[in-house]
């Protein structure tokens, strides 16, 4: 039976708007323009494919080192005030690269303050993203069974981020890098602001409050190996991530000098791939309210699988462009089901520490994908992607099959 919408139903959709969603909305738009927007700024001033890769790694490999103090900053300071500060850190490192790129257009100044740029915004934006990702998980456990519905809606917002953010960053960039590290310093700003209305999130114990930062990691490790589920997911996903890394860092290179198109063709293939995200995941979250966790995150590992085998081999770039966002649909089902999962599974008071594990993990594929980009010819690029497409699809069956019979994927949300 359908019931309507209740005033306390609506108050709390309100709240969520105010506190979780506008807050990471503006921090997801400039973490998208400053992910994307970089290495093409580098192929587009040095035309070297080896760069661009190396750029990539090195936008990526920071961003992995802050993992160690980021969680457990969360964890013993609270989610709002991290977010708070680590977005207005950003728009300052932002702004101060706006005036040297003003101050020096090209050359070595130029080139190192893009390098510059690149990991230290990574690093920030880490802070602010799981400090945004906690505070969606209190939200999420506050929902109940409605959780998988509060990640749904983070996760349009990200792909919502990654539609908007590659196209904005390509078209500021005709401007100039100044210009573009000017809108992602004013979005800086706004999420700075907006996260002071975040609701404080469960602190950890007054005993884990006296531990280093770098233990938060060796805490989620154990919380991750203690949670079979979350382990086989995460272990499947990270090496899917290493297919999708090789494509997104090879994507300008694919793009501009195999298929012959412009940079702005590179940011269309990303936006087009966040739309029908965008549309899988909401399609994703009726599914789970009807089928579950496991037959949705299995179909959408086969779609995925086979997207990715098909795009290896794709003859032009409209073929690429529809198989990528094939690609990128199917694995944005996989991430409702990894976070659902992980805020059904993980305790309250090690949350921030065993997200910044599982983020880790996840993520620790893409500097690999930069240097292996960084290191093929662009002519056996394709070569790469086959084969980690190849293992992706292994590491997928492999999870998958182990946890057809797990309780916890196999009940209904």
């Amino acid at each position: 039976m359908n019931h309507a919408a209740t005033p306390r139903d609506v108050g709390h959709a309100d709240s969520l708007v105010r506190s979780i969603y506008l807050p990471r909305s503006a921090d997801a738009v400039a973490f998208a323009m400053c992910t994307y927007g970089i290495p093409l700024l580098v192929l587009a001033t040095t035309n070297s494919a080896a760069l661009t890769g190396a750029a990539f790694a090195l936008e990526w490999m920071p961003r992995l080192a802050a993992f160690g103090w980021a969680g457990s900053i969360v964890d013993r300071r609270g989610a709002a005030l991290v977010f708070h500060l680590a977005s207005l850190a950003r728009a300052v490192a932002l702004a101060a690269g706006a005036v040297l790129l003003c101050l020096h257009p090209s050359g070595t100044v130029a080139s190192v303050t893009v390098m510059v740029l690149a990991a230290t915004t990574g690093v920030l934006t880490e802070f602010s993203y799981i400090a945004a990702e906690t505070a969606g998980a209190v939200a999420g456990r506050r929902a109940g069974s409605r959780a998988h519905r509060v990640q749904a809606v983070l996760i349009g917002i990200d792909q919502t981020a990654t539609l908007a953010g590659p196209a904005l960053a390509g078209v500021l960039l005709l401007a100039g890098p100044p210009p573009m590290l000017a809108v992602i310093t004013l979005l800086s700003l706004l999420a700075a602001l907006l996260a002071l209305r975040t609701p404080p999130s469960p602190l950890a114990p007054a005993r884990s409050r006296k531990e280093r930062p770098g233990a938060g990691l060796l805490t989620g490790w154990h919380t991750i190996r203690a949670l079979p589920a979350l382990g086989w997911l995460v272990t499947g996903l990270t090496l899917s991530n290493l297919a999708i890394g090789i494509l997104q860092a090879a994507g300008p290179v694919i793009v501009v000098k195999h298929f012959g198109q412009s940079t702005t063709a590179v940011g269309l293939v990303w936006s087009a791939a966040a739309a029908a995200t965008l549309l899988a995941v909401t399609i994703c979250r009726y599914a789970l309210d009807r089928l579950g966790l496991w037959p949705v995150g299995a179909a959408c590992a086969l779609i995925g699988s086979l997207a990715c085998l098909a795009a290896a081999q794709a003859p032009d770039y409209l073929s690429y462009l529809v198989l990528v966002a094939i690609l990128m649909a199917a694995d944005g089902g996989l991430a409702v089901v990894l976070r659902t999962l992980r805020s059904h599974l993980i305790p309250p008071e090690k949350f921030g520490s065993t997200l910044s594990a599982t983020i880790l993990i996840l993520l620790l594929p893409f500097p690999i994908a930069g240097l292996l980009t960084a290191l093929t010819p662009p002519d056996g690029l394709g070569h790469v992607i086959t084969a980690c497409a190849v293992l992706q699809a292994l590491g997928l069956i492999c999870t998958f099959a182990r946890l057809r019979t797990d309780p916890a994927l196999r009940t209904r949300t």
